[in-house]
């Protein structure tokens, strides 16, 4: 797979709002978001990155541009390219060593992501 965001070997920051947003939960919550992620869809919620270490954050990738205008529940961390600064994701190598990152569901295609609104909508369902 040809997707030229990630890189060939360990992990890098990435700006977000170039080729994507992202949103980040911690914990336990980050983790039972992305399980309830998952079930909606079968399986296939989109590219999702796990941190191993610190605040344990879950990273949602979503398209570029489409966080910024929407209420999302406290718990949850936005990063993008919108007025308020310039936020950077961590993205790991999809082989070799990258810890303490790593992909819990793994980019299928170049312009494939988490969906905003179903993402959103499972958030506040989840944490209130």
């Amino acid at each position: 797979m040809d997707v030229d965001w990630i890189p060939v070997s360990g992990f890098r920051l990435r700006k977000a709002g170039v080729h994507f947003d992202a949103v980040r939960v911690d914990g336990d919550d980050g983790r039972r978001l992305a399980d309830l992620l998952d079930r909606m869809t079968g399986g296939d919620p989109g590219p999702i990155v796990t941190e191993a270490n610190g605040c344990r954050g879950v990273y949602f990738l979503l398209p570029a541009a489409s966080t910024a205008h929407r209420s999302w529940p406290r718990g949850v961390t936005r990063y993008n390219s919108g007025a308020g600064g310039v936020g950077y994701v961590p993205v790991p190598a999809l082989d070799g060593p990258t810890w303490p990152l790593a992909w819990r569901v793994p980019p299928v295609a170049n312009d494939r992501f988490v969906h905003p609104l179903l993402l959103c909508t499972a958030a506040c369902e989840l944490l209130g």
